[in-house]
């Protein structure tokens, strides 16, 4: 990578494995990270509303709707421009077609994207039983079909530099992005 800065984004729907990705290439290579959902429990947080799902979907849609479907990109943007020098930053949950396009304008060639992709059936379930903020099944069916026509987060996974197929275990998905990593650090 030289002294080139590398912005990765760790794509997927909810349950795919992209916060277990991210947790273990930044433990292992030590990478920052930028959260885009940061943004919105930033918000949530400020509007004194509890955080949950619920609330971070009407967040997130507003503050689209009223500053433009670019707006998480151009504020991510911003952050990541303001971490310290590291040859890669990791950004978590990238979700649409527009920010997808304004980091790839924005960082050219120096923007890849990591799909994780799981069966819902799979993600479901991990869903269920995360520590962190657990969905139903219900929630997690609404979630998916919220992600998919309201943030078009299909088109990044679809157009992904690369894809982990997260239906195995931790260390699968673990080798299968140590591949990634040199590959992108070449």
């Amino acid at each position: 990578m030289n002294n080139t800065r590398h912005v990765v984004a760790i794509l997927g729907m909810p349950g795919s494995g992209k916060t277990e990705a991210i947790e273990y290439l930044e433990s292992k290579y030590h990478f920052p990270k930028v959260y885009f959902g940061q943004i919105i429990i930033a918000e949530v947080e400020r509007r004194g509303l509890p955080v949950n799902p619920v609330n971070e979907r009407n967040i997130r849609e507003e503050l689209r709707a009223r500053h433009g479907k670019d707006y998480y990109a151009n504020e991510m943007i911003r952050l990541i421009d303001a971490v310290p020098y590291s040859p890669l930053i990791l950004v978590e949950s990238l979700y649409s077609w527009t920010e997808y396009q304004t980091f790839e304008r924005h960082y050219g060639d120096t923007f890849s994207t990591i799909a994780i992709h799981a069966s819902p059936k799979t993600r479901h379930k991990r869903l269920t039983t995360r520590p962190v903020r657990p969905l139903t099944n219900d929630e997690a069916e609404i979630r998916d079909v919220a992600q998919i026509e309201q943030l078009e987060q299909g088109g990044p996974i679809a157009m992904a530099d690369y894809t982990v197929l997260n239906e195995g275990t931790m260390e699968e998905m673990q080798h299968a992005l140590d591949l990634i990593i040199a590959t992108i650090s070449k």
